[in-house]
């Protein structure tokens, strides 16, 4: 009797001490990557801002092509909505809504995940001139695991895991932009 009050006396302050733990771990995250188009800024930002084009190089909307896509509003405009439902858990079920536009310069996104976990990031895509025929695309994610999930963060590398995706789609848009 006395070693199961000693185990359990150990246990819980395990468990306090990983909660005390995730008391101090920044929750916070931010990715970026970046390609070079040979196109003129405003072509790239052109296709870009419609975000029905995130399909054609998004790695994320390749994943299940079979998901359910449903847009509502009109495309290229604050407060278009792209929702998508998959059957597939590494695509899950969620919407993008664009909530920003800085015309010719940067498109913001609010990114509301429903499966397989309940999560809001942020995401844009940023154009630069580089000359009047060669444009610089950032392409960003970021956001925030509130606590106690911000624990997850000690175990996950969040770089590690978005910006071969970012980069891929955004090798992608350049091949579909130069062809």
């Amino acid at each position: 009797m006395k070693a199961l009050k000693i185990i359990g006396l150990v246990l819980a302050g395990i468990i306090a001490l990983v909660l005390i733990t995730g008391l101090f771990v920044n929750g916070e995250y931010a990715v970026e990557r970046e390609v070079t188009i040979n196109k003129s800024k405003q072509e790239v930002f052109d296709y870009v801002k419609y975000l029905k084009n995130q399909d054609n190089f998004s790695v994320w909307t390749k994943i299940d092509p079979a998901m359910k896509k449903e847009f509502r509003g009109e495309d290229a405009t604050v407060g278009f909505v792209s929702a998508w439902d998959s059957e597939n858990p590494d695509a899950g079920k969620g919407e993008q809504k664009i909530i920003k536009i800085t015309e010719g310069e940067r498109i913001d996104y609010e990114l509301h995940f429903i499966e397989p976990f309940e999560s809001t990031d942020f995401a844009y895509l940023a154009t630069e001139a580089v000359n009047d025929s060669v444009t610089t695309v950032k392409w960003g994610f970021n956001g925030k695991m509130k606590y106690p999930m911000n624990l997850m963060m000690l175990t996950m590398n969040m770089e590690e895991m978005l910006a071969p995706d970012l980069q891929n789609g955004l090798n992608s848009l350049k091949t579909i932009l130069e062809q």
